[in-house]
């Protein structure tokens, strides 16, 4: 089985000392849960303590945005090995925000995994359609371009790094969820788009995480799912008892068999 991921997109949230209390809580009362990896993303200016605080944890550190140069003149930017030099192991890419609120596309966010892969870090790439998208029964157009054109030239040995995320971008901060039954739909139509791509492996071991509006009262019924492998969690992940109970999500007693 794959092994579940549950990792929190902190966004634009809590000062460097918010962050290292929080992430002090995570660490300690996770501290014996080896069965799932569990993420988290501060701000930038938060990784580097953050990472010392995660220091002989089980908690790996990821940043929310990359840029796909090692270096140069791109102010205001932060690239894959300087995720890495702050005790980064992961970075989100393709995030309903960062192509919403900033325009990027596809090619762009490819660029961004290939950087990423290159320097050794493990990817979250994110993928997601609108409203509008679903209500005109585009959704699985859209998916599948996402993931095609933002994995162009990964490869079936670079895949075993990437780690994808259904997020449903009507259901991001809105309070409204996908029903369990539309995200497992979801999930298993990028699994069947992995297969095509790639192999029945590559598919069976990759992960898909759900991402939208993730609270401890639904994550239950979404980690039934036989398709859905973790959660990207955004507003829940910012309260320690909320995040908490949802890392500690009860598991549907068919899929312990």
């Amino acid at each position: 089985m794959r092994k579940p991921m549950i990792a929190g997109n902190w966004k634009l949230h809590k000062t460097i000392g918010e962050a290292l209390d929080l992430a002090t809580v995570i660490k300690k009362e996770t501290d014996t849960i080896e069965d799932i990896d569990i993420v988290i993303a501060p701000v930038f200016t938060s990784l580097a303590k953050v990472a010392e605080q995660l220091v002989g944890s089980n908690i790996g550190l990821s940043g929310q945005n990359c840029y796909p140069a090692a270096s140069g003149a791109f102010t205001g930017e932060v690239s894959p090995a300087l995720l890495r030099d702050a005790g980064c192991r992961y970075c989100i890419v393709g995030h309903s925000e960062r192509r919403q609120l900033f325009g990027e596309s596809d090619s762009f966010i490819n660029e961004k995994v290939q950087a990423l892969l290159a320097a050794g870090l493990g990817v979250i790439f994110c993928i997601g359609e609108t409203l509008e998208e679903r209500e005109d029964e585009r959704m699985y157009e859209v998916l599948a371009a996402q993931v095609r054109d933002g994995l162009r030239d990964i490869t079936a040995e670079q895949m075993a790094q990437v780690v994808v995320a259904y997020e449903p971008v009507w259901a991001i901060g809105t309070g409204k969820t996908a029903t369990d039954q539309q995200a497992e739909e979801a999930h298993a139509f990028v699994r069947g788009l992995l297969r095509g791509f790639y192999t029945e492996e590559v598919a069976d071991a990759t992960r898909i995480l759900y991402g939208g509006s993730v609270k401890p009262d639904n994550v239950d019924g979404l980690m039934a799912q036989m398709d859905v492998d973790g959660a990207l969690v955004g507003g829940a992940s910012l309260k320690a008892e909320d995040f908490l109970r949802i890392i500690r999500f009860r598991r549907s007693p068919s899929l312990e068999d």
